[in-house]
């Protein structure tokens, strides 16, 4: 347990002089990497950095953090340089004082993270659910900056009408608390949609469980949903520059299992934007498809590198 660990063990990082320590405890073996922390505003932003060469920014959703990235970090850092972080208040990340967890608030996080803290002038982005809209924020004010990107079950428009209705039973009472009560986004939409072997990995359902071990800290997971419907005029900014990217290698990968977001409706959407787009359509996947098919995202991110060998 947790309360029976020492401070000590709770301590993985890169560099050594660096005392900030991990709120919990992950697998690993699962998690094997060391940890990097963005410090702003007295607020430690945690991020893993592994690999050297084509920086690779991959980011995650709700109720994600890095961790689901780890398969694709430990086959790729050989061949890239691996940046996957969480987002404030999400996995090891602090939770910034009177912070709303808007998504809004997320994107400018990341922008700090990659343009001021990292300075990274070219890279690929790896994009899936939440990490659609705080991270394509970026990429679209900066294309330039965007080597390529891999997009995965994920949106940049208004809601449509079935979005729409899960976004506002999350304003109901009864959809505040099974999100405060039971972790609903943990332990029903993410752990019940990933594939037996990863669902029957007890190291795998901690480290998702763990992230989120109170009513207060599973805040974030219910404001996300609620921004669907009230950061719409917000959305529609980033899908107006949406087209600024479609001169870059895209992949577009969807779990058909997602009915919302792998549809054929939100398919045909994202390749009227990149027509040019290599697409993967994963049948036996649902929304999280890095947890279920990292090796697609492995695949598309080699062709991405293979086109931008002497980029960097």
């Amino acid at each position: 347990m947790q309360n029976k660990t020492s401070h000590d063990s709770l301590i993985f990082n890169k560099e050594e002089s660096n005392q900030k320590k991990r709120p919990f405890l992950v697998d690993k073996n699962e998690y094997p990497f060391k940890s990097n922390w963005f410090e702003k505003e007295g607020v430690s932003m945690h991020y893993i950095d592994e690999g050297e060469g084509i920086p690779i920014v991959l980011a995650h959703g709700n109720p994600e953090w890095s961790f689901i990235y780890r398969n694709i970090i430990k086959e790729l850092s050989g061949e890239a340089r691996l940046i996957a972080y969480d987002l404030p208040g999400f996995g090891f990340s602090d939770t910034p004082k009177d912070f709303d967890y808007t998504p809004q608030e997320h994107a400018k996080w990341v922008k700090s993270l990659v343009l001021d803290h990292l300075k990274l002038e070219k890279f690929i982005l790896v994009v899936q659910d939440w990490g659609g809209p705080t991270a394509l924020h970026l990429a679209t004010n900066h294309p330039n900056s965007i080597l390529g990107t891999v997009i995965s079950n994920t949106w940049a428009w208004k809601a449509n009408p079935e979005s729409e209705k899960f976004s506002n039973f999350f304003k109901t009472e009864e959809g505040k608390r099974l999100i405060y009560e039971e972790n609903y986004f943990v332990r029903t939409l993410l752990l019940k949609s990933m594939n037996k072997k990863s669902g029957n990995n007890q190291a795998i359902i901690d480290a998702y469980e763990m992230a989120f071990p109170t009513p207060e800290s599973r805040k974030g997971t219910l404001i996300f949903p609620q921004h669907i419907t009230l950061s719409e005029s917000w959305f529609l900014e980033i899908e107006e520059k949406l087209h600024l990217l479609a001169d870059k290698p895209v992949e577009l990968i969807f779990g058909e299992k997602n009915r919302t977001l792998g549809n054929p409706e939100s398919i045909a959407k994202w390749r009227s934007y990149y027509p040019n787009a290599n697409v993967q359509l994963l049948p036996n996947a649902d929304h999280f498809t890095q947890e279920e098919s990292p090796e697609s995202f492995v695949f598309a991110l080699r062709r991405i590198l293979k086109e931008n060998k002497n980029s960097i």
